[in-house]
């Protein structure tokens, strides 16, 4: 990055001496003010204003155009849920969040979170989170199918729901390793949706003495624990 120091009688003096030198805006720089300068009294004594200007690095048009084209899904995306829950008849707000959540952050490409807020919201969530989860199926499908261009995943929560769930199953995962790896006998958890199913998943990848598979089909599909080198037993 490249940059200068300049000294003036004046900062905006300065300022302006240095946009002339570097052949620039004063929007492709960042100033930095060293000193202010002093007129002194009667002139005596008067120090000149300094500043360090470094000129900024430009923003490729690559890189402007995919700025635009988040925006555009993000927007689209929310116009999207808003929709759905106004069809619903629920009264929410849809809150766009800049941080991931948890069990998406694997991903090289940040997810789209939006989490919905107000009152009453249990009835978007439903039993083990069901609800929630077609909410985001659905949403997900309108989008990619809209957009006709590759998409970040996209990340429905309600009131913090899925952060605290992944927070509980984190724990509980956690737990039935030791138990596992203290028995020596495997443990099959209730079924779960696919997403926390991953949340096990990726909890124990490292575990030294555990290994994790899901058994069963569709809305009955489990995650055995099990302890590493054995294969799963009968599931009754």
């Amino acid at each position: 990055m490249k940059e200068l120091e300049i000294s003036a009688k004046t900062v905006e003096e300065a300022i302006k001496l240095a946009l002339e030198k570097l052949g620039t805006g004063r929007e492709e720089v960042e100033v930095d003010v060293l000193s202010e300068g002093s007129h002194g009294i009667l002139g005596i004594g008067a120090e000149e204003a300094k500043i360090r200007v470094k000129l900024l690095k430009p923003v490729s048009s690559e890189t402007a155009s995919e700025a635009s084209q988040e925006n555009d899904i993000v927007s689209f995306t929310q116009n999207v849920l808003e929709t759905i829950l106004e069809k619903m008849g629920v009264t929410t707000s849809t809150v766009f969040k800049t941080e991931a959540i948890i069990q998406e952050v694997e991903q090289t490409t940040p997810p789209i979170v939006f989490d919905i807020e107000g009152e009453d919201l249990g009835v978007l969530i439903g039993r083990r989170g069901q609800t929630l989860s077609c909410l985001q199926y659905i949403t997900r499908l309108i989008v990619a199918q809209e957009m006709k261009a590759p998409t970040p995943a996209i990340v429905i929560d309600v009131g913090g729901y899925q952060r605290r769930r992944y927070q509980t199953l984190k724990a509980l995962a956690q737990r039935l390793a030791e138990q596992v790896a203290t028995s020596g006998s495997q443990f099959v958890l209730e079924p779960m949706p696919a997403y926390e199913r991953r949340i096990i998943h990726l909890t124990l990848t490292d575990h030294p003495d555990v290994t994790t598979e899901s058994t069963g089909f569709g809305e009955v599909r489990q995650v055995v624990i099990l302890p590493k080198g054995r294969s799963i037993s009968a599931i009754s």
